[in-house]
């Protein structure tokens, strides 16, 4: 006859080992999953929230001291999450546009995925969130920025003359300016920053390079950087309005050398030594001069347009 007590207990011990593996693969499985935070960092926008009954905060800093602490448990866990910036006004919006409830934690759900498809992000390391959050900003208004300078850019249309496209010429002709600018800067650590004014915003692009004394290693440059600059320079001159460039070189000279160009009529121009100095020593908020900053040079821009066609 069969010792059906050690059939059971060997039945038994099959069935743990399976659901100890089970949640084992489980929670290597949720390892593998990406996840998206949405974050309020205003607190005009906190404030602005509080009107949804469902929204379960009352305190800013109570939110994101939670909001901290629930990226800490996920990161503990080896899960990979992406942080991204929550608009209460992007958040109506949605909602209106699919006719679902924004007074709901499933809506809200809903939007926060979408965002992980197109809003700028950054991922979650170990660093309190309160670090991050300048970061996020910044990392938001890059592409915003981007995304607004692509829109006018593709709608200036072709030119009347020759049928070109105009956005793509002034683009090809704006990534050729910023390969002399950091050709010409010469050896070192370049800060460029282009402005260009327009209807609706100022738009403005940051980028850092570094060029070896090897002048057969080409400048290191974020891809990122340059497609958002060359897209902002190149609106300026498609738009063919007002604008401005400043390229700021350190390491390469005991001072650190400063130029400037402007925008005009589809034109980058050259400024003086004396244009240079006048810019960087006014209050661009106030008009009033302000102390020069020593151990800096202001220099006269160098020739980085050529002339012909504007596009």
């Amino acid at each position: 006859m069969a010792d059906t007590k050690n059939t059971r207990t060997t039945r038994t011990t099959r069935t743990a080992r399976s659901t100890g593996a089970h949640r084992r693969a489980r929670r290597a499985l949720r390892r593998e999953i990406p996840g998206t935070v949405g974050v309020i960092a205003d607190p005009g926008d906190f404030a602005a929230m509080r009107g949804y009954r469902s929204f379960a905060f009352d305190d800013h800093e109570d939110y994101l001291t939670q909001v901290d602490a629930l990226l800490r448990s996920l990161a503990r866990r080896g899960a990979h999450t992406t942080v991204v910036l929550f608009d209460p006004r992007e958040y109506a919006d949605h909602c209106a546009d699919r006719g679902t409830d924004p007074d709901t934690a499933a809506s809200r759900t809903r939007f926060t995925a979408d965002l992980a498809r197109s809003a700028a992000g950054l991922p979650y390391g170990d660093a309190p969130l309160r670090t991050l959050l300048p970061r996020l900003v910044d990392e938001a208004v890059r592409q915003a920025t981007w995304e607004y300078a692509t829109v006018l850019l593709s709608g200036v249309g072709s030119c009347a003359d020759c049928g070109q496209d105009v956005g793509q010429a002034c683009f090809d002709r704006a990534d050729l300016i910023l390969g002399r600018l950091l050709e010409r800067a010469g050896p070192g650590r370049h800060h460029l920053v282009c402005s260009v004014p327009t209807e609706a915003e100022q738009l403005v692009a940051v980028l850092h390079a570094e060029t070896a004394d090897d002048t057969t290693t080409p400048p290191r440059v974020d891809g990122r950087e340059r497609l958002d600059f060359v897209t902002v320079l190149a609106t300026g001159l498609a738009l063919g309005g007002s604008g401005g460039l400043v390229l700021r070189t350190t390491g390469a000279a005991p001072r650190d050398q400063v130029h400037g160009w402007r925008l005009d009529r589809g034109r980058l121009v050259t400024l003086s030594a004396a244009a240079v100095f006048n810019a960087y020593c006014t209050d661009a908020d106030t008009g009033e001069p302000v102390p020069p900053e020593p151990g800096v040079e202001y220099g006269p821009g160098y020739e980085v347009d050529e002339p012909g066609p504007p596009h």
